[in-house]
């Protein structure tokens, strides 16, 4: 492959991400919709940018994206197209897909240079390869599959203008709402997230998790019992259907290690586990499990960590 396409929809880790893996393949063209994105495709070594100006494209959902997408596609003949496996960067991909006839290839791992894909199946259970029969190579990116190198370049800009037409006005965006950051870290971007499951036992008694987290500089993620439980909010949840996770340290306590949990931070460097059950599913793939009461564990554990700070 030497012609490699990219959407970088933002500024975030996981589009420096798929800007890594493009380059590893090829010459990258990235699309960017605002100045950051663009500057962040430089600086993860972008030949060239897209840069396009849509007036009103982000007053809808996707599709007035979508079809500037389907344009450069078009014109660039790109032999990849990536895109973060987001539910944009999803709704996106198989937009392009059906408008240009095409193939593809969701939560990609991994990518060679004929085309192959390494996915995760069944929730991480199954490894399989996988490559797109008919066009090129479109494929959505999984978080924390690829390590961000930064490559700093002064890629050529080619200005693209673009109009939203009536057709991609079906759903118009009404409100958005931008939550507080607070003082940790973002939970897909952490590199140390201290997740709590059902075993914390309590809202209250999640006050624990957060104190580790705070100790260790990372976030705080949650377990799908947990949040369900109403232990802690939603939007912490780690999992198939929560946040991919890939920190250099991973702390799993009271999570027992269901297979949609697993799905979410199995590509974690360190992963290191605390619960009652000796038998708990997360002790397979931890690289530290102890095996004990999380509220003795990690206490002890905070306390070394302040002797040592």
């Amino acid at each position: 492959m030497t012609d490699i396409l990219v959407y970088v929809p933002n500024s975030g880790k996981h589009a420096a991400e798929v800007l890594t893996l493009g380059r590893s393949l090829g010459d990258v063209s990235a699309i960017a919709f605002d100045d950051a994105s663009a500057s962040l495709a430089g600086e993860y070594g972008a030949a060239k940018v897209y840069r396009v100006d849509a007036a009103g494209a982000d007053d809808y959902f996707v599709d007035p994206k979508a079809t500037v997408l389907i344009d450069l596609a078009r014109s660039a003949a790109p032999s990849c197209f990536l895109l973060p496996s987001t539910d944009e960067g999803k709704a996106l991909a198989a937009r392009v897909a059906v408008a240009l006839e095409n193939g593809l290839l969701t939560d990609v791992t991994g990518l060679e240079s004929d085309g192959t894909a390494t996915q995760d199946a069944f929730a991480g259970g199954t490894i399989v390869k996988s490559k797109a029969t008919k066009g090129f190579t479109l494929a959505t990116v999984k978080a924390g599959s690829t390590e961000p190198a930064p490559a700093p370049g002064s890629p050529t800009v080619e200005a693209v203008t673009a109009s939203v037409a009536e057709t991609d006005q079906r759903v118009r965006i009404t409100e958005r709402v931008d939550e507080p950051a607070g003082d940790r870290p973002g939970l897909a971007e952490a590199r140390v997230v201290v997740s709590g499951g059902r075993g914390v036992g309590s809202a209250e008694d999640f006050a624990l998790i957060e104190r580790m987290a705070d100790a260790l500089g990372g976030a705080v993620g949650a377990s799908r019992a947990a949040t369900d439980s109403g232990f802690y909010p939603h939007k912490f949840q780690v999992g198939q259907t929560g946040t991919t996770v890939s920190p250099q340290l991973y702390v799993a306590a009271g999570i027992s290690g269901a297979i949609q949990h697993r799905a979410g931070m199995q590509t974690s460097r360190v992963i290191v586990a605390v619960n009652k059950d000796a038998d708990a599913p997360i002790f397979g793939m931890a690289d530290l499990g102890i095996v004990g009461d999380l509220f003795q564990v990690l206490p002890q554990a905070l306390e070394e960590i302040e002797k040592r700070k």
